[in-house]
């Protein structure tokens, strides 16, 4: 998420265009990609973040969880094509996980060896930091503050 990205973003704000009275989305209802290790990339989400995966090969993060940090919510942006928001990773996207505690997930990423190539403490949506991937994919770490 860039920092101004949700700036002056409403609490409750609708996710749909036109009518109420047709079929509309309700929200991210997962993130999918290719990895050329899976396994390995599981491994690394695991020990880097803490992120536990189940025997099918994903995890799962509750609505509840983010519920209980005020200012947390789900943003869908298109960047222009030429952005270099998301450098130095060489994909045309970027995955924000929201954390709850930014400064102790950098100190777990120092323990393995991750450093960030970026961060934003005191934002206006909160503080991010940004960390790669084993393969390339850029990590935008969140923790929200309530939104103003």
């Amino acid at each position: 998420m860039c920092s101004g990205c949700r700036a002056g973003f409403p609490s409750r704000s609708p996710v749909f265009a036109g009518s109420a009275e047709i079929a509309r989305v309700l929200g991210l209802g997962g993130l999918f990609f290719k990895s050329d290790d899976p396994d390995g990339t599981r491994e690394w989400y695991g020990r880097v973040l803490g992120i536990a995966f189940e025997e099918w090969g994903g995890t799962v993060f509750l609505p509840e969880t983010a519920a209980a940090h005020p200012g947390a919510g789900t943003v869908f942006s298109p960047f222009k094509a030429e952005t270099e928001y998301f450098a130095p990773s060489q994909e045309r996207f970027m995955i924000n996980l929201m954390v709850d505690d930014l400064r102790a997930m950098l100190a777990r990423c120092a323990e393995h060896g991750v450093e960030p190539v970026l961060e934003m403490f005191g934002e206006a949506n909160g503080d991010f930091a940004h960390i790669m991937d084993p393969e390339g994919r850029k990590l935008e770490l969140w923790q929200p503050k309530p939104m103003q």
